[in-house]
């Protein structure tokens, strides 16, 4: 145990730049977008003589009802949702190509030969790669994601307070501790969500001797190719749009937060009203998954795609 966890502490050391800095940075930014925004609207309101307006045009320079304050704070959550997803959205990019040069950079610089001389199994090395793709790169994107949503209602709420609105009457309305929570406890299921993606990279980052992008993304994009094919000749009766969804989606784009809802329920004509948002973004929901035979069928995929990761680092060691 005290193995895999310093090979998770070294793969974190290798790639601070991609775990630490760009969720904390992506996160930065999008916070001074969002204050150099609200400056705007302030500057041109004032210049207007026009009333600051949020939560989809609701007039705040008023008084406010029990009713339009609970739309008000399930806005503001919303909102923090949106900021962490931006994170983690970024973080998806950066555990995709982490995971596609994984095994395949020690080949390229050699360096697989330093690792081999220790006393530490293939089984170990490649799972402490998934680990950190699944696991410890998210929890550090929900992290900087949740802080940068938490300034983010503080900046608005403090906004909202300069034109005669209660700040901490609107802080009370939103819940950021239980945005908090969702997102860490979504960490799991996204963790077993993102497997066929992680151990196709991982499997073409073991296996390819050049170009394991290229690999990665036209073996399946290929695949997709002739099946569509395939059914437009009427051939074998095959399901393009099946197949696309279920094999291609997966094996490319299950390292993206959230891809799983649209298993778990659909939101019908799209409602506007915050609070059903939140419901259909909540636990309950996106742990309804859990029932759907495509999570699992995909999970054993993945799992035994980084299998076949492990089997190849046993003797591939040339680029």
């Amino acid at each position: 145990m005290k193995t895999f966890y310093w090979l998770v502490k070294r793969e974190f050391w290798e790639h601070r730049g991609g775990f630490f800095w760009a969720p904390l940075i992506s996160g930065g930014v999008f916070l001074v977008l969002n204050i150099m925004a609200l400056i705007t609207g302030e500057v041109l309101g004032n210049r207007g003589n026009t009333h600051f307006n949020i939560a989809g045009g609701l007039n705040l320079s008023g008084h406010m009802d029990a009713d339009m304050l609970g739309k008000i704070g399930a806005g503001l959550d919303i909102a923090m949702y949106v900021v962490a997803g931006i994170v983690l959205m970024i973080m998806a990019i950066i555990v995709f190509f982490y995971c596609l040069g994984s095994l395949y950079d020690d080949r390229r610089d050699r360096s697989i030969l330093f690792w081999k001389s220790l006393p530490i199994s293939n089984r170990d090395t490649v799972l402490s790669k998934v680990f950190s793709a699944a696991i410890v790169a998210p929890v550090i994107a929900c992290v900087f994601g949740t802080v940068a949503g938490l300034l983010l209602l503080l900046i608005a709420a403090f906004t909202a307070s300069l034109h005669g609105l209660n700040m901490w009457e609107l802080l009370m309305n939103s819940h950021p501790l239980l945005v908090a929570i969702n997102m860490i406890s979504l960490i799991p299921l996204y963790a077993i969500w993102a497997l066929p993606t992680v151990g196709w990279l991982m499997l073409c980052s073991a296996w390819t001797r050049s170009k394991p992008f290229l690999w990665a993304l036209l073996a399946p994009l290929a695949a997709g190719v002739i099946v569509s094919w395939f059914g437009l000749m009427g051939l074998f009766n095959l399901s393009s749009g099946w197949f696309w969804k279920n094999i291609v989606g997966r094996m490319l784009l299950s390292v993206i937060p959230g891809g799983w809802i649209r298993d778990a329920t659909s939101i019908d004509n799209e409602p506007k009203d915050p609070s059903v948002i939140l419901d259909h973004i909540g636990l309950a929901h996106n742990y309804a998954t859990l029932a759907s035979p495509d999570l699992w069928i995909g999970a054993i995929a993945g799992i035994v795609l980084i299998t076949a990761a492990i089997w190849l680092r046993r003797w591939r060691d040339d680029s």
